[in-house]
């Protein structure tokens, strides 16, 4: 099925500063995600950050942060964001089913939120790009765990040019402009 951006919702589990230092390919996820919640708001995907237990882990990194400047900020104490009452009511209430799921660590929380969300229903798209462990061997596991659970494997570019669904709109050409120029070594052509 295709990820459509009136049906998506962008969720950034847990990328903490406190735990990025030991966390391999930390910078890289906070990049895709900073990268690819820029282009949610630009096509007004909402865009929710969680944290866990930020007293403990401290809070998210804040050059996500400050690039996500619309985002909604959930502090949780499950590792599955949705267990948390307030966090799964306004989920629901959303109206958003199609979840595009990244953060850290990938074993712990992303995958037991994924996991969580797949057992209520939502369809679930794993950001690989942006879903990171303190090993990469556990991100791995994650990832082939949520896959066979149902979640569906993404890159950043995936998303952003689904949600995009064509070329020729001013809409594209203000998102190319601002944020999917930058991304390539060569320029894109269309017609």
């Amino acid at each position: 099925m295709r990820i459509q951006d009136d049906k998506s919702l962008l969720l950034i589990v847990d990328l903490q500063a406190g735990l990025l230092p030991v966390i391999e390919g930390g910078d890289q996820a906070v990049s895709e995600a900073a990268w690819l919640g820029g282009v949610a708001q630009a096509l007004e995907v909402p865009v929710w950050v969680t944290e866990q237990y930020p007293k403990g882990m401290g809070g998210s990194e804040p050059r996500l942060l400050e690039a996500l400047p619309g985002h909604r900020l959930w502090q949780k104490v499950h590792f599955n964001a949705h267990e948390e009452p307030d966090f799964a009511g306004a989920l629901a209430d959303s109206g958003r089913r199609q979840i595009v799921l990244c953060g850290s660590e990938a074993h712990i929380c992303v995958m037991q939120t994924g996991l969580g969300l797949l057992e209520a229903g939502y369809e679930v798209y794993w950001l690989s790009d942006a879903a990171v462990s303190r090993r990469a061997e556990e991100a791995s596991l994650a990832r082939e765990r949520m896959t066979r659970s149902g979640a569906v494997p993404v890159s950043a570019d995936m998303v952003a040019y689904e949600w995009l669904h064509r070329c020729d709109s001013e809409r594209f050409k203000d998102v190319h402009r601002r944020f999917l120029k930058p991304r390539s070594a060569r320029p894109l052509r269309f017609f």
